[in-house]
């Protein structure tokens, strides 16, 4: 794994991490700020031919 795809797939990781505990909590605004940079970051993934792993399936 290149350090490229493996620093996307920390993002991916900590910014789940972090949309998790928004929920848990209660805040709204920063569950809609994770949610987004989530989905930037997949579709950067994505773009560059970088599987992630999402509920047991890989993207």
């Amino acid at each position: 794994m290149d350090a490229f795809t493996a620093g996307l797939v920390q993002r991916i990781r900590a910014t789940e991490s972090d949309l998790t505990r928004a929920r848990e909590t209660g805040d709204e605004f920063l569950v809609e700020v994770e949610q987004s940079e989530l989905d930037d970051l997949r579709r950067l993934a994505a773009e560059h031919g970088v599987q992630v792993e999402l509920g047991g399936a890989r993207v």
